[in-house]
């Protein structure tokens, strides 16, 4: 058995060496506190997920879902937030009596909900703004509700009966000439915009340029849809009292359809796309305004043409007549001169 050299089994002695004092201890380390838990319900880099809306639970919710989001499919609007349809429900849907109104109202919400949706895809409702300027917005409506206080004032002081079917017949007109106006104006001021434009922006303008001719000529074609269907559903008509044919109703229910469907695209469709400029407002953020004082000066000379001077002096007259124009170009040069200051927009871009 060896006790020393370079195979000594045993460790050196820790303690006091031949009476010494023992060494001192090692420094104290505290312990490290445990982690926190990582807070409910989400754990650590979780990514967020956003609530999800529900459907509404009454009936009145899903009626002011009509108005302010997406239509809800027909299933979902009879049960109201029920797990099912109410046996009431179909016994008022299917009875005799009732059956022939409430039938054709459940087919024309599905037929409105389809042509709304499409309408919307093609033309978003609040698509015709690029730039947002809640300033500009405000000054606007001032400026509307201010020229339609005038015109009632105008009316009341020295307007006659005649003069007031007179302004609702311009109105009407001004609502039906819109459309193909803002087809033949928009062109127009495009071609000025894309004419002083620097060469990087026209290849930036060429694809929303093709892109609004495409939603142009979707709502041309709506609109010349109309009268064809309307003449092939009178002709499928007048051959069925002739020839008495099974085949022909058929064929008059297949054009029917669509010629409905036509009609409700054209009512969701048209409001959007003329304050859209046919999908035209996101070629240049200056467009709409350019637009909105090209319009309003041809309204004013369209007006003047068919129904004439306003009533009243001479002077209110010429007022009447170039007040309403003036101070919409007036808003305009001050959207442009904001878009320029504020958001580096500038017609030769």
């Amino acid at each position: 058995m060896s006790f020393g050299g370079p195979y000594n089994p045993y460790p050196p002695q820790t303690g006091p060496q031949n009476g010494g004092p023992y060494p001192p201890p090692p420094p104290y380390v505290p312990p490290r506190p445990p982690a926190p838990p990582p807070p409910y319900p989400y754990p650590p880099h979780s990514p967020f997920v956003p609530p999800q809306p529900q459907p509404p639970t009454t009936l009145m919710g899903s009626l002011r879902s009509l108005r302010d989001a997406e239509w809800l499919p027909l299933r979902v609007l009879l049960r109201a937030g029920r797990p099912r349809i109410h046996g009431c429900v179909w016994a008022l849907a299917l009875f005799p009596c009732t059956a022939f109104v409430t039938l054709p109202l459940m087919a024309g919400y599905v037929f409105a909900r389809s042509a709304r949706a499409q309408a919307h895809r093609r033309f978003p409702p609040r698509g015709h703004r690029r730039i947002e300027d809640p300033d500009v917005v405000r000054v606007q409506r001032v400026r509307a509700w201010t020229a339609a206080a005038m015109s009632l004032l105008l009316l009341v002081m020295y307007g006659k009966p005649e003069d007031v079917s007179q302004a609702q017949e311009q109105y009407m007109t001004r609502l039906a000439i819109t459309p193909p106006l803002l087809l033949l104006s928009a062109p127009v001021v495009i071609a000025f915009l894309f004419r002083v434009a620097s060469p990087q922006a026209k290849a930036q303008m060429r694809p929303r340029l093709r892109a609004a001719g495409r939603s142009a000529l979707v709502y041309v074609g709506a609109v010349t849809a109309v009268p064809l269907l309307l003449v092939a559903i009178v002709l499928v008509e007048d051959r069925t009292s002739a020839d008495l044919d099974p085949g022909f109703p058929w064929m008059q229910l297949a054009l029917t359809l669509p010629f409905f469907w036509v009609l409700f695209f054209l009512a969701f469709a048209t409001g959007p796309a003329v304050r859209t400029g046919f999908n035209s407002a996101g070629v240049h953020a200056a467009l709409p305004a350019l637009l909105t004082a090209v319009l309003v000066w041809e309204f004013a000379l369209i007006s003047l043409v068919t129904g004439g001077l306003p009533p009243g002096p001479p002077v209110v007259q010429i007022l009447a007549v170039l007040a309403g124009p003036a101070s919409v170009t007036a808003v305009v040069r001050w959207e442009l001169h904001r878009l320029r200051t504020r958001y580096g927009v500038v017609l030769r871009a």
